[in-house]
């Protein structure tokens, strides 16, 4: 059966060629980030609980302690599909759902034209029910969620991200755009937790005739006034950049090699086992002849 493994093994080799050449090459962004300390919600948690014994006796309990740590938030934040939808999707769907390749030469993204119409902005795909022309948010995040990947070094504490795409300028583009989203979005979110502190503190401070809760009251609202400022003064609120996003020169898979190896050796196990089916059974063929 030599001929016969021989043929099987090159017909997979031609095959696992043919499959890797078809492949486009993939791209991946890479970027490592530093988490930065806790703000002011650490910061009204530990006065809270130093004065939250005086302010009890006047019968007010005081907003804060038991914060989740930030970088958690935000790494759980920049996997959520409520993040991708608010932040991302309407600036990655086309690149996204209709891309048809990339042209290397000319750094041109060439879209499909059965699925989106780049000149009038037009998605254009036949799609069953539940299924849209236009993909929505939870079509869009699946295919997103395959690409994109958040990772944190226990021991170091940073938090490695990563973005792959048929164009790396993509890559990088995108990559960057959630970097800079999710640092503005724990941004807005700790202002208007201050802010709305500041309201609920002052309130309480005019409710209560205790001049010896005046000083907790006026450390706790310079606390939140305090976040407001730094909040609004600081572009990496929650990660620092120490290794920015860069265009990738050399693809990150499909591992051809590998592929053509991995086939070929498939290819010739087939054929033996097809072989030795093919002898036993024949063999046995013959003695139920006998």
């Amino acid at each position: 059966g030599k001929g016969i493994i021989t043929a099987i093994t090159a017909f997979a080799a031609a095959l696992s060629v043919a499959y890797a050449l078809f492949l486009p090459n993939i791209y991946e962004s890479k970027a490592l980030l530093a988490p930065k300390g806790e703000g002011g919600g650490g910061g009204l948690a530990a006065m809270a609980s130093q004065f939250g014994g005086l302010a009890s006796l006047a019968g007010i309990n005081l907003p804060g302690g038991g914060e989740a740590n930030k970088s958690l938030i935000a790494q759980e934040k920049m996997k959520s599909l409520d993040f991708f939808t608010k932040q991302l999707y309407e600036q990655v769907l086309p690149e996204l759902m209709a891309l048809d390749r990339w042209d290397a030469s000319t750094g041109a993204v060439i879209f499909d034209n059965d699925i989106y119409e780049p000149k009038v902005n037009s998605w254009v795909r036949e799609a069953t029910p539940p299924r849209k022309s236009k993909p929505s948010a939870q079509e869009a995040f699946e295919d997103f969620s395959a690409i994109f990947s958040v990772s944190e070094d226990k021991k170091s504490g940073f938090v490695s991200v990563s973005l792959k795409h048929e164009s790396p300028v993509i890559a990088e583009a995108w990559l960057s755009l959630i970097i800079d989203r999710i640092n503005e979005d724990v941004r807005e979110r700790d202002i208007l937790e201050a802010e709305q502190s500041v309201l609920f503190l002052e309130g309480q401070r005019e409710q209560t005739a205790l001049v010896s809760l005046d000083e907790v009251f006026a450390s706790l609202i310079e606390e939140q006034t305090k976040t407001i400022m730094l909040a609004n003064a600081s572009k990496d609120y929650v990660f620092e950049v120490i290794e920015p996003p860069v265009v990738p020169e050399l693809k990150s898979e499909p591992k051809r090699a590998l592929i053509c190896v991995l086939g070929t050796l498939l290819g010739g196990m087939l054929g033996v086992l097809f072989v030795l089916v093919r002898h036993y059974s024949a063999g046995l063929s013959i003695t139920k002849a006998n």
